[in-house]
C-alpha cells in the first residue's frame, strides 16, 4: 500500500479538496501465537505504517474458565487443556513475534491481560481510544480454534470501533498488504454508507476501485402468474433501475475524480452474492456495515456479516453505526 494523505484530525475528517478521509490513529491488534494471528499482525503493522498510527499489540492471557471449550462440544471426549503461560513467558513471546514481524519498524506498545478474551479485547479498545481493531478470524486447531471465532465474533458485536477481520492465508497468496480491489456491498442504511465512505477513502489512498454492491434478496424470477394484478417482470426492471439510480447517488461525481469506481445489482442472498463477487473480481478487501436498516443488528449480522466473516478469503472490515 502507498502511504496515503491523511490528515491526522480523528478517524473521520475531511478532504481539503472534498470527500472523505479516515485518519486511524491507534490500532489494536490482538494475537494469540497462531498463523492466523500473525497474518492479521501484518496487516496491523502496514495499516500503522500507512497511516502514521500508534499500535498496540494485545495477548489475552484467558482465565482457567474462559480456556474451557464448551461443555457441549466436550461430551465423552478426552480433551488436554494445555496449561497457559505466564505473563513473563508470554511478554517475552510477544515480543518475539512483534520482533519477527515488524522488523525495524518503530516498536509498537506491548500488553499481557488476562481475563475472557473478547471482553478484554473490548475494553481495551475502548480504555486505549483504539480507532481500528485487527483480528484473525481462527486461532488455533480444535475446541481453541472455535473458541477464537467465537471471540472474533463477539468482538465485531461489542466493539464500538472498525474491526479488520482477516483469515488464513491462502496459498500462494501475495504476502504484501494491498487493498487495490475493493468490495463495499450496501443496503443504503447508515452504518452501510460510512462504510461506503471509508471503502472510498482507502480506495484512493490506494490508488484502486471501489465496486459497490447491493443485492436485492427474496425477489423470485419466475413468470407472472395469471392471478397476479401486476407483471412481474416489469416490477423486476423498475426495482433494478430504482436501486442503480440509488447505488449513483452514493457517490458524488467529484468523488469519481479522484477514486475508480464500479456499480454492481444482482438478486441473491447477499452474503452469497457478496461473496461470489469478492471471489471473481477478486477482492483483496470487504468493507461493510455490521447493521443495517432499523438497528437490526443481530439479524443482519447472523444472516449475512457474520457469513461473510467466517467464509471470505480476504479480509473484512466491518463498520458500525
Amino acid at each position: 500500500m502507498r502511504q496515503g494523505r491523511a490528515v491526522k484530525r480523528g478517524t473521520w475528517d475531511t478532504l481539503a479538496e472534498g470527500g472523505p478521509v479516515i485518519a486511524f490513529s491507534h490500532i489494536l491488534c490482538p494475537v494469540d501465537f497462531s498463523e492466523t494471528s500473525d497474518r492479521a499482525l501484518q496487516h496491523a503493522v502496514a495499516l500503522a505504517e500507512w497511516y502514521d498510527a500508534r499500535l498496540t499489540v494485545l495477548h489475552v492471557l484467558p482465565t482457567a474458565a474462559s480456556a474451557l471449550p464448551p461443555v457441549a462440544a466436550l461430551g465423552d471426549v478426552a480433551v488436554a487443556i494445555p496449561e497457559p503461560p505466564s505473563p513473563a513467558q508470554a511478554r517475552v513471546a510477544l515480543a518475539s513475534l512483534v520482533d519477527r514481524v515488524a522488523g525495524a519498524r518503530p516498536a509498537p506498545d506491548l500488553r499481557v491481560v488476562e481475563g475472557r478474551p473478547h471482553e478484554v479485547i473490548v475494553e481495551q479498545a475502548a480504555s486505549l481510544q483504539a480507532d481500528l481493531l485487527v483480528v484473525g478470524t481462527h486461532g488455533h486447531g480444535g475446541f481453541h480454534r472455535l473458541l477464537l471465532g467465537s471471540v472474533t465474533e463477539k468482538v465485531i458485536r461489542t466493539a464500538s470501533c472498525p474491526v479488520l477481520t482477516v483469515p488464513p492465508a491462502l496459498a500462494g497468496a501475495s504476502p504484501h498488504v494491498v487493498f487495490r480491489q475493493i468490495l463495499c456491498p450496501t443496503d443504503f442504511s447508515p452504518t452501510s454508507q460510512r462504510a461506503t465512505q471509508l471503502a472510498l477513502d482507502l480506495g484512493r489512498q490506494s490508488g484502486g476501485c471501489v465496486t459497490l454492491l447491493h443485492a436485492i434478496e427474496y425477489l423470485e424470477p419466475e413468470e407472472p402468474c395469471e392471478h397476479v394484478a401486476f407483471d412481474i417482470r416489469d416490477y423486476r426492471a423498475r426495482l433494478l433501475e430504482h436501486f442503480r439510480q440509488r447505488l449513483r447517488a452514493q457517490v458524488a461525481d467529484d468523488v469519481r475524480t479522484w477514486c475508480e469506481v464500479q456499480e454492481a445489482l444482482a438478486i441473491n442472498r447477499a452474503y452469497r452474492e457478496i461473496l461470489d463477487r469478492a471471489a471473481a473480481l477478486p477482492a483483496d478487501l470487504i468493507v461493510m456495515g455490521a447493521q443495517g436498516h432499523g438497528g437490526l443488528e443481530l439479524m443482519l449480522y447472523g444472516s449475512n456479516t457474520q457469513q461473510v466473516v467466517r467464509r471470505a478469503t480476504c479480509p473484512v472490515l466491518t463498520v458500525r453505526a
